[in-house]
């Protein structure tokens, strides 16, 4: 009690230009310092004996340090009644109409906002809640974890806290396979056992030893490719540069023994998969669904796979069970090998070789599974844990527990509850949304660790944007992308989301994954791959990537960064019915084709034509009440330009455009003041707003998500005075969108529009079709 009333006392006498200082800096200003003239005693600490150890080790976090004093007044600046007035006075504008969508509103500006080069600057929007749980609440955590907080989370940083203190338990280096004797006889059996272990997929992938002729063929030759036709998954294509592999043939029955799980997996993934199982399903029949099955029997053969069919409210769960099944069986197995030959290496006689114990990469991280969102992660940890426990009674030891729930876990009672929100859009964004995390997760016989350094990690969970801070950029002194030189499986879920945060910082990544370590990082190279030394990582490393959509940008990262030596799988359904189908308005659509000589021009070809031919036919005041949805924010800003350039009466919204401009923007353009609305893709993905008063509506390009289409179609019901022989909708293609135009119109329509000599073709939708 005495601290925090002499830390009020404290508040209480600083000015009110000095508290606004404090709240925005954490710290007084040195102006208001009181320097004494008398000189300051010397003081001498003393360092402890680890203190020279390298910071390799804590993954380039920050060392952890004690909560400072001006941590412990923010924290009372937050219970402060003063404050409060004051920050209420300082911020009114930016928070002036955020009560139904606080929540979304702060997600949008943080998600959005890293799209054009301003991503590093979004951590800075936790403001005296940071600081307030880095004072108080960390306190206590601390006393259950055993470590402290790191930096202050106004430097632009992550606020990250790294566990030191379980380093040896879950050490690879010093931990033996006798400590798991009783709960391992599968793997000391299958050590035994040559045979059983040369039919292992993981032994027979990672064993392999590829020729230097073999490495030439793959980085020169183009891919030969064969179609199949899979029961659940539909239309595959398999492609390999090397002799073709035997096509791969659908299991209509799984055996779990037959599938080389890992104990305890065999027995926890049944009771794990149970909720995907249909009712009528035996306990001896698959515990798989049959999606996962047919995805799962890809993976387990570690060939790369695309499936661009994930859906967030149907199987969007089916699939993160399945690869994190696969991910823990892959890092329970090669922990499990580096145990086991620790044990024998430790009873070998002196002299013998040492070249039969080649187990581990030139540094520990196996796994890198990128997500979207921290609840992504949540869920992702609550798998593992849930595979890993055999029973009730048998709890395994996860480390940080608490606080893992803590920065990931969501407040039920933070959701605005008059939110009506798409279901999918629900689905999407359920949970912590907040997508600036990386977190090192170490897996070690019956234990878990949680905020492991990454260079002690098996599997490092991130977001798209938590990579990119701390892979750095080419000149930056802060940098560190050594821990990614020998990851084994990369899992990029929900890719269609990153296209909507910044695509760039998925190729930033791929373009440092695998790449030969600048330092040791203290590796014993006698237990190095041979496939490691040789920088031939890339080639054995199995990317699996799934995304709600096909994409060309997508494909690029699937057909250009993966390498893997046994192949890729992509699963190419193509649409039969496009979403055009789900407007339920009376509307003509008119779909007019530009012509454009390569991918690079169609930009500006899709801008002069649409100045020349088609906005001239809507200046005229009797087509009012036009949207013109932009997916591209580049294109919005060169839109936006021309219109004030030329004069328009027009508004615009954007993922940037604050609340308060939003409601003004939206009521000009429902009053007809506006005649034209610039309307982004991104803003409708991160806020789905019905926007009333459409009549007119211009896709200046499809949609990315073709249900967009539709759902920017239906919003012209909305409008209770409209009349309907009045809408029109203008949709503008090339020959380059032919994946986003299949989607909209079908397959079928979309081979006769791009082939016939007309430009411009008309469909019809609504009750009197």
């Amino acid at each position: 009690m005495g601290k925090r009333r002499s830390g009020r006392e404290l508040l209480r006498s600083l000015s009110k230009k000095q508290k606004k200082h404090l709240r925005e800096f954490g710290e007084e200003h040195p102006f208001y310092d009181k320097v004494s003239g008398r000189p300051e005693a010397t003081q001498i600490c003393e360092l402890s004996e680890n203190s020279d150890k390298s910071s390799a080790e804590s993954d380039s976090e920050t060392e952890v340090e004690q909560v400072s004093v001006y941590h412990k007044l923010l924290a009372t600046l937050k219970t402060s009644p003063e404050s409060e007035s004051e920050e209420e006075e300082d911020e009114s504008e930016s928070e002036e109409a955020g009560e139904s969508e606080a929540e979304m509103d702060s997600e949008g500006s943080q998600e959005t906002g890293e799209a054009d080069g301003g991503e590093e600057d979004k951590n800075d929007v936790p403001e005296e809640e940071a600081a307030t749980d880095t004072a108080e609440q960390t306190l206590d955590q601390e006393q259950d974890d055993g470590a402290d907080t790191s930096c202050d989370p106004r430097h632009g940083v992550i606020e990250e806290f790294t566990d030191v203190k379980h380093e040896s338990e879950f050490s690879l280096e010093t931990n033996f396979m006798e400590e798991e004797s009783g709960d391992c006889n599968a793997d000391t059996r299958d050590s035994s056992s040559s045979q059983a272990f040369s039919e292992d997929p993981f032994k027979q992938h990672m064993d392999k030893e590829l020729e230097e002729k073999e490495i030439e063929k793959m980085s020169t030759l183009p891919k030969t490719s064969s179609q199949s036709q899979w029961p659940r998954l539909g239309q595959l294509t398999f492609s390999s540069t090397l002799e073709k592999h035997k096509t791969l043939k659908a299991d209509k029955e799984v055996d779990v023994k037959q599938l080389y799980l890992h104990k305890p997996l065999e027995s926890t993934w049944p009771k794990v998969n149970k909720q995907f199982l249909s009712s009528a399903n035996k306990p001896s029949d698959s515990p798989f669904t049959p999606l996962q099955r047919d995805l799962f029997c890809i993976m387990n053969t570690y060939r790369d796979l695309f499936y661009p069919e994930r859906n967030a409210l149907t199987n969007g769960e089916e699939i993160r069970h399945a690869y994190c099944l696969h991910a823990l069986n892959h890092v329970l197995k090669a922990n499990a090998q580096v145990l086991s030959n620790n044990a024998k290496r430790r009873d070998r006689k002196p002299g013998s070789d040492t070249d039969d114990y080649r187990d581990q990469g030139l540094t520990r991280p196996k796994v890198l599974i990128i997500v979207p969102f921290r609840e992504c992660a949540l869920r992702i940890v609550h798998i593992f844990i849930n595979l890993l426990e055999v029973n009730d009674k048998k709890k395994i030891d996860v480390s940080n527990k608490k606080r893992f729930k803590g920065e990931f876990g969501s407040d039920p009672e933070e959701k605005p509850p008059n939110l009506k929100r798409p279901e999918d859009y629900e689905a999407v964004f359920a949970g912590n949304i907040d997508d600036h995390f990386r977190i090192g997760v170490a897996i070690l016989q019956k234990s878990m660790r949680l905020y492991a350094p990454f260079y002690s990690s098996d599997i490092i969970i991130a977001s798209p944007l938590g990579m990119r801070t701390v892979i750095g950029a080419e000149g930056e002194k802060k940098r560190d992308f050594d821990f990614l030189s020998s990851i084994e499986i990369l899992i990029i879920d929900q890719a269609d989301i990153y296209l909507m945060q910044n695509w760039e910082h998925v190729l930033h990544l791929m373009k440092h994954i695998n790449l030969l370590p600048l330092d040791s990082h203290g590796v014993d190279f006698s237990r190095v791959r041979m496939l490691n030394l040789n920088n031939w990582s890339k080639y054995y490393r199995q990317t699996l990537l799934f995304s709600a959509l096909l994409d060309p940008q997508i494909n690029s990262v699937f057909n250009k960064h993966c390498f893997n030596y046994v192949g890729q799988v992509a699963v190419r359904n193509v649409p039969l019915v496009g979403s055009i189908s789900h407007v339920v308005v009376q509307l003509p659509h008119v779909f007019r084709r530009l012509e454009a000589e390569s991918v690079t021009s169609v930009i500006d070809a899709r801008f002069q034509f649409f100045i020349d031919k088609v906005l001239p036919e809507y200046r005229d005041a009797i087509m009012s009440h036009t949207l013109i949805y932009v997916p591209s924010y580049f294109d919005y800003v060169r839109l936006r330009n021309y219109f004030k350039k030329e004069d328009l009466n027009f508004t615009h919204i954007c993922e940037y455009t604050k609340k308060a401009a939003v409601c003004r923007a939206r009521r000009f353009f429902l009053k007809g003041e506006k005649q034209f609305l610039l309307f982004t893709e991104r803003f409708h993905f991160y806020k789905r707003y019905t926007i009333k008063g459409i009549r007119n509506l211009i896709f200046y390009e499809l949609p990315t998500y073709s249900h967009f289409y539709s759902e920017i179609c239906n919003m012209m019901k909305a409008t209770d005075n409209g009349v309907d022989a009045t809408w029109t909708c203008t949709v503008l293609y090339s020959k380059y969108d032919a994946q986003k135009l299949a989607a909209v119109v079908g397959i079928d329509r979309t081979a006769q529009m791009l082939q016939s000599k007309k430009n411009v073709h008309l469909f019809v939708t609504g009750e009197n079709e």
